[in-house]
């Protein structure tokens, strides 16, 4: 069933049932449909037509469900922006696409404005809130819309939504999943993780633009209720899991340490959580640790990229955090392939390697792109011949089939001619009880080609020396990968889902240390 079917059945189904809540707002099913119907409308009106590019630029807000959902309606492809990024970035991509529609954030609309007439293929701008002089508003739109269903035919090929890479390491590319393949990826969603039901409710602390809204469509399916927060507050996400009794919840590691570390988190109750979705990284065990002490053993790793998920999981019977040394080591894996998934690693030639050797990581997942948007010879060189996505990411499988991530090819440190990879260091750093966070880069060296450093967030009140956690890596790793460095900063630069920024990182750290020549 593609999107627009599937809201329409569960408009019929669920129509009095609460589909948003969001500051206050609340939004039934009934009333998500007329709002999607009305949006589909006022773009068939201006002009768009199905299959055109339609962006989306913002935070998270009452109307962000409503968007999704209308332009799956209007048979249009939705093209979500990074409300973090520049005005530059912004235009680079639109003209990328070749959006024809833009609905906008007013808080965003003033940045954007004068590059907008740089786009002579976008012809429509819907300023979502106070709407500036000459600018069309997104209420007035809707308001003045048709409320009937358009009913535009969609087919399983037809492209659903471009998401775009984070372009950490260059420009960002455009993902392009069709309608077919974003709902085979729900549907294997579904899978993996407890049934969704109309009684449960989702809370939203992440962009539903971008990795929170892989779960959209299975939960509209199920008749729940999506509690959609504006911006992230461990304070305000506590209290929401409490006042609207989430019974699911999207983290990220970042998110999962500092709900952990809050005071709130021992006063609110907490117990109508049944499920924890978290990825973008395997989390530190110790984290888990405290996790799973904090709300049980609910917790459900995904592992997948925009460019295809989800690939594998790792369920709560594989968050053993007292049991044999075997189970424990399972924390530190990204879990086994989902059911219709499968994962191979490949060496540099394209060949298959044996369990508990590093590779590149394949995968054969039911929600892969069809391609990188006007990139043909890009797009070639991410499948092997027999239809594996290449995922950029290294690691290697088990004799017992669960993937562990080592990481990226670009964020491989090569000192002295040995392969170190920053997941490993990350891992041991973070065992030391003084240290909350860490990330490790490669830092050019004249005599080692590179060196690996670490940069070090401690919990609160902590306290650890440079030599002292130097010392920690090289007693857990050896001589060879051990850190040779260490920088202490407040937080770590992060992607809107909750990636290290390792070229951030690389930068700050070349500016400040320049090229090493001991150690």
């Amino acid at each position: 069933m593609d999107p627009a079917n599937l809201l329409r059945k569960s408009a019929r189904l669920f129509g009095t049932n609460l589909a948003v809540v969001c500051e206050g707002r609340r939004q039934t099913y009934g009333e998500l449909f007329d709002r999607a119907i009305r949006l589909a409308n006022a773009l068939r009106d201006a002009g768009v037509r199905p299959g055109e590019r339609v962006a989306m630029l913002g935070d998270n807000a009452f109307e962000s469900l409503e968007q999704i959902a209308g332009l799956a309606v209007g048979g249009y492809v939705r093209c979500a922006l990074y409300a973090h990024d520049s005005p530059e970035r912004h235009h680079y991509l639109l003209d990328l696409v070749g959006a024809r529609a833009l609905i906008v954030q007013d808080r965003y609309y003033d940045a954007v404005a004068p590059l907008l007439a740089e786009l002579p293929g976008l012809n429509t701008v819907l300023v979502l809130g106070k709407s500036p002089a000459g600018a069309r508003s997104y209420a007035d739109a809707l308001a003045a819309a048709s409320p009937d269903d358009p009913g535009v035919p969609v087919a399983e090929d037809d492209p659903h939504i471009i998401r775009f890479s984070a372009g950490t390491t260059g420009k960002p590319k455009g993902i392009l999943h069709t309608v077919g393949g974003w709902m085979d990826m729900g549907n294997e969603i579904a899978l993996v993780v407890p049934r969704f039901t109309e009684r449960d409710r989702y809370l939203v602390p992440a962009p539903l633009g971008h990795a929170a809204g892989m779960f959209v469509w299975p939960l509209l399916a199920a008749g729940a209720a999506c509690v959609v927060m504006p911006a992230y507050d461990t304070a305000r996400f506590l209290e929401l899991i409490e006042t609207e009794q989430a019974t699911l919840a999207l983290v990220v590691p970042t998110i999962m340490r500092m709900v952990i570390d809050h005071p709130d988190a021992r006063t609110r109750d907490l117990r109508s959580l049944r499920a924890v979705l978290y990825g973008t990284a395997p989390a530190p065990a110790a984290t888990l640790t405290e996790a799973i002490a904090l709300w049980g053993n609910i917790m459900y790793q995904v592992y997948g990229q925009s460019e295809g998920l989800p690939m594998t999981v790792l369920a709560p019977e594989h968050h053993v955090v007292d049991g044999t040394e075997q189970q424990r080591r399972r924390l530190r894996s990204a879990g086994r392939p989902t059911p219709n998934s499968d994962i191979v690693i490949l060496d540099d030639d394209g060949n298959r390697l044996p369990p508990g050797e590093i590779g590149e990581i394949a995968g054969l997942t039911p929600g892969r792109m069809r391609e990188l948007w006007g990139s043909p010879e890009a797009t070639a060189e991410r499948f092997t011949p027999d239809g594996y996505l290449r995922t950029r990411d290294m690691g290697f499988l088990s004799e017992d089939g669960f993937l562990f991530l080592s990481d990226r090819k670009e964020d491989t440190i090569i000192s002295g001619g040995y392969n170190i990879w920053p997941t490993e260091l990350e891992d041991a750093l973070t065992g030391h009880p003084a240290v909350s966070e860490a990330a490790v880069v490669g830092v050019p060296h004249d005599k080692w080609g590179e060196t690996p450093h670490a940069v070090v967030v401690l919990r609160d009140g902590a306290h650890a020396s440079e030599d002292e956690l130097v010392a920690w890596t090289r007693e857990r790793l050896g001589a060879v990968k051990k850190v040779t460095a260490v920088h202490f900063a407040q937080s770590l630069p992060r992607s809107p889902i909750g990636k290290i920024l390792r070229r951030v990182l690389r930068e700050q750290l070349a500016s400040e240390t320049g090229t090493k020549t001991e150690g």
